[in-house]
């Protein structure tokens, strides 16, 4: 789901796209099969390595690039205004300050340019915790926001307000994983095509609302 929503993104013209902590390649590289160019930033120089091989072994190699950075280094790694879509998934929660990091990479997109972010949602992240058993700590994240070192998650009002108050114009937001944890897997092993069932379910429940405080993590698309 989250890759059809960039697939639209992209259309028809060929755009120059950022992967912040796209690591080995997953959407960079299909990305690149449909003729656009991409940098992928990310620290690790070993998923950087298999994000090349990657790259080589389906023929793209010349329309990705590797940079070794995070988010904060973007400013010094690509050209204000010179990019036409931005992905930021799994990335926002892991930042100091996620409202400077939306306005870095707001700097780096051209004007109308697009944003793909894709965050964990703070809600379901409460009920994971109190159906693991984890009593304690579900409480502590419902009263204070409080989550594990290095872990931020954010509810759809809180994405709204931040990427408005970075000059964004929210889109699109989308609910992901609103059922996938909560399916045991064995069910999915064992019923004949549950998995191609829940992957429709989980379509289907992506664009309502309602779903939105449920879900495991949050799509947003936004232009800037």
């Amino acid at each position: 789901m989250v890759w059809d929503a960039v697939e639209r993104l992209l259309g028809d013209e060929r755009r120059v796209v950022v992967d912040i902590g796209g690591g080995t390649g997953g959407f960079a590289v299909r990305v690149a099969e449909l003729g656009h160019r991409v940098t992928v930033v990310d620290p690790s120089p070993d998923a950087l390595a298999a994000l090349a091989r990657r790259a080589e072994e389906q023929g793209v190699a010349d329309r990705v690039t590797g940079q070794q950075g995070d988010l904060a280094d973007l400013s010094g790694l690509v050209a204000d205004g010179s990019v036409d879509l931005v992905l930021c998934h799994g990335v926002l929660g892991l930042v100091d300050d996620p409202a400077a990091a939306l306005r870095t990479i707001g700097t780096a997109l051209r004007p109308g340019g697009a944003l793909s972010l894709l965050v964990g949602q703070h809600h379901a992240a409460v009920l994971a915790r109190a159906m693991a058993g984890h009593l304690v700590a579900a409480r502590e994240l419902l009263e204070d926001g409080a989550v594990a070192p290095g872990e931020r998650r954010f509810t759809a009002g809180e994405l709204t307000d931040l990427l408005s108050g970075a000059g964004y114009e929210v889109t699109g937001m989308h609910a992901v994983r609103v059922f996938t944890d909560l399916v045991p897997s064995s069910l999915l092993d064992l019923e004949p095509g549950a998995a191609a069932s829940l992957l429709d379910l989980e379509r289907a429940a992506s664009t309502r609302p309602e779903y939105l405080t449920v879900a495991a993590q949050l799509h947003v698309v936004a232009t800037h």
